[in-house]
């Protein structure tokens, strides 16, 4: 078939990378513009519009699909006569006007077993959750936010130290296949898209940097499922003397209870910090304007002083005002 491709970040790559190798003829590929990252603010492509540049394939990166500001990207799409759209978290809304262009539609693969966690967070919620068991889905676009019918779906086992970056790269490789097993059977008229029940259904919202604030009054599995589900990004984060610090993966410690939430005790060759229940042993770290390190390492040269407490107010300045 004639497949038009919509992706945007790393996780969009291997479905990328499939329909390239495979029998069908990708003839376009839609993703985000360019953006600036890094200190220097330079734009950068994203990772699906380099790969489709050295493909050489048919890109184009619209700001809107919405409108007269995208009237070309719009009759472009149009104008490729393709068969079927597969998406893999483009970024953008695609208007309820271009959603029947393809002749079978917008197919999307996305990282939950839907109804369960419909929104741009799932395997970050689930985690956040507790959840057990994730997957992915492929489900055809409509208006709704992630309610078209289900062709086809993937289950997964959420580890017990894995982070949302670990189980999204997993969930993306395994997610291409099953797109070419849906297109296989929507070529074929095999195809049996299954209703997806409302009533069962849960949001899975955009993180944002608040999410990632450790509340250590909670118990210790709530503080390591927090921190593994916004792990990269948006990161976890505390503060240690009013500033800013991150933090990587913790292990909860079932045999320490006499720390109080957020009270450190440091060792030479181990920092634990209390919660609501146990302690939870701190793997790497990242100081206020530091790189990662091992806490261990970052407790001998800080030397935290007994009875330190994280994620405190930060002091106040002479003239009444927080550090900066």
């Amino acid at each position: 078939m004639r497949v038009l491709f919509a992706g945007t970040p790393e996780v969009a790559l291997p479905t990328l990378e499939a329909l390239i190798a495979s029998e069908h003829d990708v003839v376009g590929v839609l993703t985000r513009a360019d953006a600036r990252k890094g200190r220097g603010r330079a734009l950068h492509p994203s990772p699906v519009a380099t790969a489709a540049r050295e493909a050489g394939l048919d890109l184009r990166t619209p700001t809107t699909l919405k409108g007269e500001a995208a009237a070309d990207v719009r009759a472009w799409v149009h104008g490729l006569g393709a068969d079927v759209a597969v998406v893999v978290a483009y970024g953008r809304l695609i208007p309820a006007d271009l959603l029947d262009v393809p002749g079978h539609g917008w197919l999307n693969l996305h990282f939950s077993l839907l109804p369960a966690w419909r929104g741009a967070a799932p395997v970050q919620r689930a985690i956040i959750a507790g959840e057990e068991i994730t997957g992915a889905c492929v489900f055809r676009l409509e208006e709704g936010l992630d309610t078209g019918p289900v062709y086809g779906r993937i289950t997964e086992a959420i580890g017990a130290g894995d982070t949302s970056g670990d189980l999204l790269e997993r969930l993306a490789r395994a997610g291409a296949p099953l797109v070419l097993d849906v297109l296989h059977s929507v070529e074929e008229g095999s195809a049996r898209p299954e209703p997806q029940d409302d009533a069962l259904a849960t949001l899975a919202p955009m993180l944002s940097t608040a999410d990632g604030e450790v509340r250590w009054d909670d118990p210790a599995l709530t503080v390591d499922r927090r921190i593994r589900g916004v792990s990269p990004a948006p990161g976890a984060h505390t503060t240690y003397l009013g500033a800013r610090f991150r933090l990587g993966p913790v292990t909860p410690v079932p045999d320490v209870t006499d720390l109080l939430p957020g009270q450190v005790r440091a060792t030479k060759r181990e920092v634990l910090v209390g919660t609501g229940g146990c302690a939870v042993r701190l793997g790497l770290v990242a100081p206020a304007g530091r790189s990662w390190m091992p806490a261990d390492a970052w407790a001998r040269g800080a030397r935290p002083e007994a009875g330190t407490v994280l994620g405190t107010p930060p002091p106040a300045n002479d003239d009444g005002e927080g550090m900066n």
